[in-house]
């Protein structure tokens, strides 16, 4: 039996450290099903609009929810049940004109109550949830928009939410891939290509006599054909010869309801030497300027995105104005990097091509507008390429791949 006993404690002990390993498994297990499990909502992003602000909540599952007004003061209430909410959310500072950061509370037994002061009446315009796609998990968003006094009196209170069973859903088809989702969306877009100067304005007059009025007439010719076979919806400024003033160039696109505006033109220097094409958008300083002079108008009729300024007060049509202008400006510059990224591959590029100015043509309030500057009429061999159809063509062709990674992008950002 002596002999045994150094056995037996041996096996004790190994079946000892045997449990505790099991025990420390099966533990870790639980933490892991338990974090797993209290995942839920772990962040949240707040995007700035024209006039409205779109919430996205990032979840690791879909969930029931309840969107709603209340006033006194003013707030946008968002109910969640059966999912955890990281209280990470409410740290988190995103700039924008309409909500204050959030804060969490409890509703019922099994519910997180999100409510969001408001810093201006708003209307609940959607609420709905997104399946995972791509690097997405499930995502909740919540879209609201800025509205009268009486508009936002309207909709308060619990009777008028958007929830689980009543909402604006937004949706994807499992059967098409994302590129062409994106394709299918960008046909219905809309360009307005401005072939600069015209009639009895000639433009530059190049190293040999050309003016830029042809050779931007023809370049705006040849991409609108490319980007009419690739589904898009294409309007010119001028197909003939004519004089526009610049105004009015602006209002033909407005008139299009144009997705994207681009202005087309070739250089000049006294430098004969200087060369190289360049890509313009709106300068702050002129976009401070523009948008204060929106403001002062009287008529202020479908001045930005088909609104009726005129029924706003002073304050909110200002607010309108100024974020109208931000976020054109902020795709306009968004474009102006594709463009650059396109032409590198093909064309001999200025020194900071992305430039930056006041011309009158970028001014649309609600159109995200670019100025393309081809190269130099003056310098004798950008002339010469200028006048050929095949670098026109070459031109074209690296604008469209622009023209639809932009697009591919604003499709994709819609929904962040």
């Amino acid at each position: 039996m002596k002999g045994l006993l150094p056995h037996i404690v041996s096996f004790l002990k190994k079946m000892t450290l045997l449990t505790a390993k099991l025990m420390l498994l099966a533990v870790l297990g639980q933490l892991y099903i338990n974090s797993a499990q209290a995942a839920g909502i772990s962040s949240m992003r707040i995007g700035q609009g024209v006039g409205n602000v779109r919430i996205v909540f990032d979840a690791d599952r879909k969930f029931d929810y309840k969107v709603f007004l209340l006033s006194e003061p003013k707030r946008l209430v968002v109910d969640t049940f059966n999912v955890p909410v990281s209280s990470k959310i409410e740290k988190q500072q995103d700039k924008n004109n309409l909500l204050s950061a959030p804060r969490l509370g409890t509703v019922g037994v099994d519910g997180t109550r999100i409510v969001f002061d408001l810093k201006k009446p708003v209307i609940v315009k959607k609420a709905f949830m997104l399946a995972p796609q791509s690097n997405f998990g499930w995502r909740f968003v919540v879209d609201v928009a800025i509205a009268s006094e009486r508009e936002f009196a309207s909709k308060v209170g619990s009777k008028y939410a958007l929830s689980t069973e009543n909402s604006f859903a937004g949706s994807y088809s499992s059967s098409k891939s994302n590129k062409e989702k994106a394709r299918v969306v960008n046909k219905k877009k809309v360009v307005v290509l401005d072939p600069g100067h015209g009639g009895k304005d000639p433009g530059a007059i190049g190293y040999s006599g050309v003016y830029e009025k042809n050779i931007t007439l023809a370049m705006a010719k040849e991409l609108k054909t490319i980007l009419e076979k690739e589904g898009y919806k294409v309007y010119l400024t001028r197909s003939t010869d004519i004089f526009i003033p610049l105004r009015d160039r602006v209002k033909i696109a407005r008139k299009h309801n144009a997705d994207l505006f681009m202005s087309i033109h070739a250089d000049s220097a006294v430098n004969r030497s200087a060369k190289g094409l360049s890509v313009y958008t709106l300068s702050e300083t002129a976009s401070d300027k523009e948008a204060e002079a929106l403001a002062e108008r009287e008529n202020k009729v479908d001045v930005v995105a088909g609104l009726n300024l005129l029924e706003h007060s002073k304050e909110v049509s200002d607010i309108l104005i100024n974020l109208a202008q931000r976020e054109t400006m902020n795709r306009s510059s968004e474009f102006a990097t594709f463009m650059v990224q396109e032409m590198r591959k093909s064309v001999q590029l200025k020194d900071n091509t992305h430039r930056f100015a006041g011309f009158a043509v970028l001014k649309a309030p609600d159109v995200p507008s670019v100025l393309l500057e081809m190269g130099y009429l003056s310098n004798r061999t950008e002339e010469k390429l200028l006048k050929q159809k095949s670098y026109r063509q070459k031109l074209a062709v690296s604008t469209s791949k622009a023209v639809e990674k932009y697009f591919d992008n604003m499709q994709h950002a819609s929904v962040f």
